[in-house]
């Protein structure tokens, strides 16, 4: 199992697969290179994308403006910076 997480300045950059409209938020391990999350929220007026920042800040304990979309805003493979988080501890959400 290899993820596309990358080191940045500042934390880390990651590939994340979302599959919105989920019974509950959860990591759902990896698909492909990315990190699975599944989310409650519908794919409409940005309602997943904010609640992908919003779940990853809570799950990672960092502060919401601290986890941001790099692309991939209007599809399931999204790339997303978080600061002030080690590429290990997005391993170790893989691994749960």
């Amino acid at each position: 199992m290899t993820l596309g997480v990358t080191a940045t300045e500042a934390g880390v950059r990651l590939a994340v697969r979302v599959q919105p409209r989920a019974s509950k938020n959860e990591v759902a391990g990896v698909y492909g290179m990315a990190l699975k999350i599944r989310l409650q929220a519908p794919p409409v007026d940005g309602a997943a994308n904010a609640a992908l920042l919003s779940f990853l800040a809570n799950l990672l304990g960092v502060s919401r403006r601290s986890v941001r979309i790099i692309s991939g805003d209007s599809s399931r493979n999204k790339v997303v910076e978080v600061d002030g988080v080690t590429a290990q501890r997005i391993h170790q959400l893989a691994e749960k």
